[in-house]
């Protein structure tokens, strides 16, 4: 059957289509009952597409930087350390030193310049919005001393409201949550869908299944509820940069 006459069974674009089967998307969730019932097979696509939304991609980091530069809005929670896309270079760099101790200076400076590149999204055309919650930890652990912290804490102040960027902080005092242990990115595409990267000490899990990106969503936006204003956000950062040694 072509996929122009699939298509119009599973009433379906045949660009779609097309994509879900060099296994480019996650097929959605009615999609497989559809094609059991269209070519017969007795549920077969049913418990294929059941293991299918279990597995991890194989090159995740690499699918997820192609899907990062697809992106028109991403929305971040970090619990421990300033997202890659706002980074400065010094406070980047001490974030590599520390997690590749043997690394050559020359080892990590070409990570720094590939993480500085990834920054090119936020002047993107069409420009790239970008909404950001920090734990409270992030903006109180410092890296790379008082300079380098001072300077990171001051980009963010300049990102906590502008044209297309908002920075919140979720405080200490709100206690525990649902995504306590590690971080979290929402990227919606240039198409409308939204997928999901959660990330912990070395790993990293993608996530394009509707249902778990859902309940990703949710996390996260009850999170932004809880989450004080950009401006109050701003004044946080502000007074943690002023008590900072010099």
């Amino acid at each position: 059957m072509t996929l122009e006459s699939l298509a119009s069974v599973v009433h379906m674009s045949k660009s779609h289509l097309s994509r879900i089967e060099i296994a480019d998307y996650v097929p959605p969730p009615g999609l497989a009952a559809q094609l059991d019932a269209c070519f017969g097979t007795d549920g077969i696509f049913q418990e294929l597409y059941a293991l299918a939304r279990k597995e991890i991609h194989p090159d995740r980091y690499r699918r997820r930087m192609e899907l990062e530069a697809r992106a028109r809005t991403i929305d971040q929670y970090a619990g421990q350390i300033v997202p890659g896309l706002v980074q400065t270079e010094a406070y980047a760099r001490d974030i590599f030193r520390e997690t590749y101790p043997q690394a050559t200076e020359d080892k990590i400076e070409e990570l720094v310049v590939a993480r500085m590149s990834r920054q090119l999204l936020l002047n993107g055309t069409p420009a790239l919005d970008l909404f950001m919650i920090l734990d409270e930890a992030v903006i109180r652990r410092p890296v790379g001393g008082s300079d380098a912290m001072r300077a990171q804490l001051a980009r963010l102040i300049d990102l906590s409201n502008g044209p297309n960027t908002t920075v919140q902080v979720l405080p200490f005092s709100h206690g525990a949550h649902a995504l306590m242990g590690g971080s979290l990115t929402l990227m919606t595409l240039d198409d409308k869908q939204v997928v999901s990267y959660e990330e912990s000490i070395g790993t990293g899990t993608l996530l394009e299944d509707p249902e778990s990106v859902r309940a990703h969503c949710r996390a996260y936006h009850l999170m932004r509820a809880y989450a004080l204003p950009p401006r109050d956000s701003a004044a946080l950062i502000r007074s943690v940069m002023e008590a900072l040694p010099t």
